[in-house]
């Protein structure tokens, strides 16, 4: 973070990354002092509402964040920034996105939580669009020239007012991480096995063990007579987030059931003293630490892996296994997990393996034509997960050739030509032999 003080006075002369937040209410004309080196400009948790026609000259502008602001409109100078590749307006009041404003080089439009109806079509211009995160808003329908985006891989329509998803958006030849819950199109389902009604007098909290934008987890006690039993709570946040509502979260980690892969869930607590919904999952064993790191703004839709990250060749069998019977199993109950990547996994480097995180999780009825395409969809998710781990891993050289070959089938531009969870899973048993 940085300081207004502090670029008036001229220390940050030069500076490619600027992040400014202390309730502006005006755009510092400062900012332009650094037009020649600017990259990377963060405004977020202001109170701006527009932004001067002087900022297309920061040619070397590529990323800008807004959010937590007060725009009712998407700049139109952002159109005209010419090395500009990530938006980033999430919480504002935006009702109006002018074609103008609309960089040509997109490849990260977030527009989360605002009050937008209608997208233009000259979005589907921005052929570069990879992350298109519109969770939150009022849309009823998207423009049909997205079609044309057809590098477009990780897309958030989640809590709009879509009746239908367009048939040709799940025929776009990348796309892998979809989540649409909280729409007219997206049912929550009803848990498929007896939930645990768990009274929060039973519970007692300890320490804060992770903070998601859906809500907070900590360590807890369950007392149960003169029994004790270590348990986790993750006590759900009323907001939106990004991937969509914590209700449909909450709703996808109760139908999901039991696995071998999945957190096991003890119950739901009905009596929270905030009224908050929670969950009561088992604690998990600190062995079992995050496969990766999520996306970075470099690599947009791929997760970041601790560099020189080396596999055992069974402990990279164990995963793929793991992660390709968990998702037949949540596809037979109707659930496409909508961010099945590496940073939402966890693993104990044995081959342990769990899935976890079901903010993006959306609903479809098992069996259907739109339930083929999801399942079709996810696979790719998951081929490109299996590409990260065969190239994090010393195995023959035979088995290699075999498993970038199912990542290939996996990862066919043509949706329905990939095969289904079933045959993935198949297929990586008999070449691990399990």
């Amino acid at each position: 973070m940085h300081t207004l003080a502090q670029l008036r006075a001229g220390e940050l002369a030069g500076a490619r990354h600027l992040k400014l937040s202390e309730h502006l209410t005006t755009f510092p004309p400062e900012i332009l002092s650094l037009k020649e080196t600017l990259e990377v400009l963060d405004l977020t948790g202001n109170a701006l509402c527009e932004l001067p026609d002087e900022l297309a000259e920061c040619h070397r502008l590529r990323i800008i964040f807004c959010s937590q602001n007060r725009f009712t409109r998407l700049p139109e100078v952002l159109g005209r920034c010419p090395a500009l590749t990530m938006v980033g307006f999430k919480a504002n009041r935006i009702r109006d996105v002018p074609a103008a404003a609309l960089p040509t080089n997109l490849r990260w439009l977030v527009l989360t939580d605002n009050d937008i109806a209608q997208l233009p079509d000259e979005l589907g211009q921005c052929r570069d669009l990879q992350k298109l995160m519109l969770a939150g808003n009022r849309l009823e329908a998207l423009p049909e020239t997205l079609a044309d985006c057809q590098r477009l891989e990780l897309v958030r329509l989640s809590a709009n007012r879509l009746r239908e998803l367009p048939s040709w958006l799940l025929a776009l030849p990348r796309l892998s991480w979809l989540a649409f819950s909280g729409n007219p199109c997206c049912i929550l389902p009803r848990p498929s096995e007896a939930v645990t009604a768990v009274p929060w007098s039973e519970l007692t909290l300890g320490t804060l063990l992770g903070e998601g934008a859906s809500g907070q987890i900590f360590a807890a006690h369950r007392q149960q007579g003169a029994a004790l039993q270590p348990v986790a709570v993750k006590c759900f946040k009323g907001e939106v987030t990004s991937d969509g509502l914590p209700q449909s979260e909450m709703a996808a980690s109760l139908a999901a059931g039991q696995h071998p892969a999945l957190i096991p869930l003890v119950g739901d607590i009905h009596d929270h003293p905030k009224g908050s919904a929670a969950l009561v999952m088992a604690l998990i064993d600190p062995a079992f630490t995050a496969l990766a790191g999520p996306p970075s703004l470099a690599s947009c839709t791929r997760d970041s892996y601790e560099a020189g990250l080396s596999l055992t060749l069974p402990t990279m069998q164990g995963i793929a296994l793991k992660m390709a019977s968990v998702a037949v199993h949540l596809h037979g109950r109707g659930i496409v997990h909508g961010d099945l990547y590496a940073h939402n996994i966890l693993h104990d480097g044995q081959g342990g393996a769990l899935l976890g995180d079901f903010g993006a999780a959306s609903f479809y009825q098992p069996g259907s034509q739109l339930g083929v395409a999801l399942e079709r969809l996810e696979v790719r998710a998951f081929g490109c997960l299996l590409e990260e781990l065969t190239e994090r891993c010393t195995m023959p050289d035979e088995l290699r050739q075999a498993l970038f070959e199912l990542v290939t089938a996996c990862c066919h531009a043509a949706p329905l030509s990939r095969p289904d969870f079933a045959a993935v899973q198949a297929r990586l048993e008999m070449l691990f032999g399990a």
